[in-house]
C-alpha cells in the first residue's frame, strides 16, 4: 500500500507538477463545458480555425514584448467577432467566412514567423503546449479567464440552450440571437487562449470536442452532458499528467491520448448508442 501511495504522491513532490496539475484541471473542466455547445452546434471547424487564428497574435505579442496570452486573446476575440460579422451576410455562409478569416490570419502569422527565424524554436510550446512550464502568473490568468467563462455559461444557460436547439424559437422569443452567438464565439476564443499553455494550438480542438462527444454518448440532457464531460476532461488531465511523468512523453499529447482512449471505449460500449449495443440489437432483431 505504501508503494502505491508513494507512486501517486511522487510526481507532486515537484512544484512544477503541482502547477501543471492545476492548469490541466482548469483546462479539463472549462474546455469540455463549452465544448458541449461546440459539439451540439457543429462548431468543431470554428474551434479549430480560432485555435490557428491566434497565431499572429502570439507572434505580435512576442515582437512587442507583451505577454503572449494578451496577444492571443486580443486576436482571438477580434477574429471571433469578425467571423460573426462576415457570416451575417446572406451571400456568405459561416464555414466560408471562417475559412477566409482563418486562412488570412494564419498566413499573417506564418509570414511574421518567417521574418523572425530565431522565434521558431520558442514557438514550439505554442503549437504543442508546455504544461509543465506553467508559471504562477499563467495559472492565475487561466483560473480567472476560466471562471469568467463558466460564470457566463451559467448566467446565459437558458439563452444558449434555446439558440443551440431551436433558433426559430429564439427569434420568436425576441432573444438577441446575433449578440448571443457573438458572445459564444468570444467565449470559444477565450477558452482556446486558456488551453494554449496546456496542449497548444495543434491539440486544443481535442480538449473541446473529445470529452463532450464522449459525454454525448451517455446522456440526453445538456446539464448532465456538461457535468460528465467536465468529469472526463479532469480525469483525463490527471491521468495524462501521470503518463507524462512516468513514461516521459509530452503532457499535452498524453492528456489528449487518454481522452481519445476513453472516447473509443464509450463509442464501443455506451448503452443504446455504442457499437456493441447496436450489434446486439441488430442480432436480436
Amino acid at each position: 500500500m505504501s508503494e502505491i501511495l508513494n507512486w501517486i504522491a511522487q510526481p507532486f513532490s515537484y512544484a512544477f507538477m503541482i502547477r501543471g496539475l492545476w492548469a490541466s484541471l482548469i483546462v479539463g473542466v472549462v474546455c469540455p463545458v463549452l465544448g458541449t455547445y461546440v459539439v451540439l452546434r457543429g462548431m468543431a471547424f470554428m474551434g479549430d480555425a480560432l485555435a490557428h487564428i491566434i497565431l499572429p497574435g502570439v507572434v505580435l505579442a512576442f515582437l512587442l514584448g507583451w505577454p503572449l496570452a494578451t496577444g492571443a486573446l486580443l486576436v482571438g476575440v477580434l477574429a471571433a467577432l469578425a467571423i460573426g460579422a462576415v457570416s451575417k451576410r446572406s451571400e456568405i455562409k459561416q464555414d466560408a467566412a471562417i475559412g477566409v478569416v482563418f486562412a488570412g490570419a494564419f498566413a499573417l502569422g506564418v509570414a511574421l514567423i518567417s521574418m523572425q527565424r530565431s522565434y521558431a524554436v520558442d514557438l514550439a510550446h505554442i503549437l504543442f503546449g508546455d504544461l509543465l512550464g506553467v508559471s504562477d502568473s499563467d495559472l492565475w490568468l487561466m483560473a480567472g479567464l476560466g471562471t469568467l467563462v463558466l460564470l457566463t455559461v451559467f448566467v446565459l444557460y437558458k439563452e444558449f440552450l434555446v439558440i443551440s436547439f431551436d433558433p426559430v424559437l429564439a427569434t420568436t422569443l425576441r432573444l438577441p440571437v446575433s449578440l448571443l452567438q457573438n458572445i459564444l464565439l468570444v467565449l470559444l476564443a477565450v477558452v482556446i487562449v486558456i488551453s494554449i499553455q496546456a496542449v497548444g494550438v495543434a491539440l486544443v480542438l481535442a480538449m473541446l470536442v473529445t470529452p463532450a462527444s464522449t459525454a454525448y454518448l451517455f446522456t440526453r440532457r445538456l446539464p448532465s452532458m456538461m457535468l460528465l464531460s467536465a468529469g472526463i476532461g479532469s480525469l483525463s488531465a490527471a491521468l495524462g499528467l501521470y503518463l507524462s511523468f512516468y513514461i516521459n512523453v509530452a503532457s499535452g499529447p498524453a492528456i489528449v491520448l487518454v481522452e481519445t482512449a476513453i472516447f473509443i471505449l464509450a463509442f464501443v460500449l455506451a448503452p443504446h448508442r455504442g457499437v456493441l449495443w447496436e450489434l446486439i440489437r441488430s442480432r436480436q432483431g
